[in-house]
């Protein structure tokens, strides 16, 4: 079986390799410098090593930024990103735009799979039809369709591609029932096999909406103790105690999954007239986090009587979560503006995030490529990347400096502040 996989990102490219290991895959990415950079046995995303990407690349995995390459695949696999405008709305267009493509190259009895995280009924109500007016081919007839929802846990280096339990879905009995053999060959952790598609659907939107909303918990937890002068992390470790307590912990909550997919959720609910009140809180009170951090740092700061003007801060990562480098829809940028709202030249460090990424969004002289003998005003740990783990925070502060320790990585004994 040829398998063609549109989008080498951070699901395409682990997915891709993993098929390559048993199948012909071919691997589909518009991003030209990023096929190019695959090619050379190099992923920038750190999903997959080097080692196991040289093993398959031009060999059963062939990379490509042409859509006729995929022509001869009998399954046809999307997974690119599904965003949200900056009114946080679904944004469909990758999703659409993918769709068309393999669309004008859809022959008969190709099966095309969604892993992209939508809301119920994208794929059959939204993609079905534009595939059938780019194709000329009829639903159930001439094609099928299946949805398996992703569960990439970037930067997790336990729980990847193949150790995690897979949801298979399939627009008719046999399609559902090749999706399950053809998965089931590649991911050690099994099968589990959803009744519909837009059953599988719903279960991937509400897995990152359950995390939100229980870390939206947990920053309100947050913000009440720290009123009252209680440690968090140590009523959080006591609750834990019980056998049946949640273990979430305070934070920024960014990314392309967790931060991102609520809304697709809260927006069909609204679509269909039901006001979701608590994923709609949940987003408000992650959201207001930075302010929040950046907030008790001022209040902190005023104390020392610096002047905001002629003080530096530092910020340490720039990530949306530890040990991984994308940069994409991270909180770290909302701490960065609220400083520079007041006046304090801020600086940004993360020894893993690229650092043309970081210039684009933070500006190159706000960019620091090392940490050196500066002194800093205002010192946060943002990202708790595993490089931090030998970094002296003293080394890198003035006498008296205010240090917020978002993630509570550091020892309570320093007495930084915490969430």
């Amino acid at each position: 079986m040829k398998i063609g996989i549109i989008g080498l990102g951070y699901v395409g490219l682990p997915l891709a390799c993993a098929f390559a290991t048993k199948y012909q895959v071919i691997g589909l990415d518009i991003n030209t410098s990023r096929i190019n950079r695959l090619n050379a046995g190099k992923d920038d995303t750190n999903e997959v090593s080097d080692e196991d990407l040289q093993k398959v690349v031009g060999k059963s995995l062939v990379l490509t930024n042409q859509a006729k390459d995929l022509a001869d695949s009998e399954v046809l696999i999307i997974t690119v990103p599904t965003p949200v405008t900056e009114n946080k709305i679904p944004d469909l267009t990758p999703v659409i735009k993918a769709t068309e493509t393999i669309g004008a190259i859809l022959k008969r009895g190709t099966i095309v799979v969604y892993e992209s995280t939508v809301y119920p009924g994208v794929t059959e109500d939204v993609c079905v039809p534009i595939l059938e007016k780019e194709s000329g081919l009829g639903y159930n007839k001439d094609f099928t369709i299946g949805y398996s929802p992703e569960r990439i846990n970037p930067g997790d280096k336990e729980h990847t591609i193949t150790k995690i339990k897979k949801v298979v879905s399939g627009s008719t009995p046999q399609c559902l029932q090749t999706l399950s053999e053809l998965y089931g060959s590649i991911i050690e952790a099994g099968i589990y096999e959803a009744p519909t598609i837009k059953t599988a659907e719903a279960a991937k939107v509400i897995e990152n909406t359950q995390r939100d909303i229980n870390i939206a918990f947990v920053n309100e937890l947050a913000m009440i103790f720290g009123k009252m002068g209680i440690d968090t992390q140590e009523v959080l470790k006591a609750a834990g105690t019980k056998w049946n307590f949640l273990k979430f912990s305070p934070g920024l909550v960014g990314g392309h999954c967790i931060g991102v997919d609520p809304y697709y959720l809260a927006f069909k609910a609204q679509e269909i007239g039901h006001n979701p009140e608590m994923i709609l809180a949940g987003r408000r009170i992650n959201d207001y986090i930075p302010a929040h951090i950046v907030g008790r740092i001022i209040k902190q700061f005023y104390q020392t009587g610096r002047k905001f003007d002629e003080s530096k801060a530092v910020i340490l990562g720039a990530t949306f979560k530890e040990n991984c480098p994308d940069i994409r829809n991270s909180k770290v940028v909302d701490i960065f503006k609220e400083l520079q709202d007041f006046g304090i030249q801020t600086s940004i460090y993360d020894p893993i995030a690229s650092t043309s990424d970081l210039s684009r969004l933070y500006e190159s002289d706000n960019v620091l490529l090392k940490l050196d003998t500066t002194k800093f005003d205002i010192v946060i740990l943002a990202v708790s990347h595993e490089e931090f783990n030998t970094l002296d925070l003293a080394t890198i502060a003035q006498p008296n400096a205010v240090v917020f320790d978002v993630k509570a990585f550091y020892p309570k004994e320093k007495g930084y502040l915490r969430l």
